[in-house]
């Protein structure tokens, strides 16, 4: 009877253990996936951001131009 009882717990243990490393194991999967995710989001928006950026400078600095060459004292 002892010895079925310890192979009882044996099992029982054995079982939460495994239980607890999927839990682990999946939960750690999840936010893998999760932060995949969000850079597959992050990279395409950051990229647009830099290039509309740019687009500002560049439209800034043509603005610039125009006004300096308006204000010029013509030869």
């Amino acid at each position: 009877m002892s010895s079925e009882t310890n192979n009882d717990l044996s099992l029982a243990l054995s079982n939460l253990v495994n239980t607890g490393s999927t839990i682990v194991q999946e939960s750690l999967e999840l936010v893998s996936g999760g932060l995949k995710g969000a850079a597959q989001v992050i990279e395409p928006l950051g990229k647009t951001v830099i290039d509309l950026l740019g687009s500002a400078i560049n439209t800034i600095g043509s603005a610039v131009q125009t006004v300096a060459s308006a204000i010029a004292p013509k030869k």
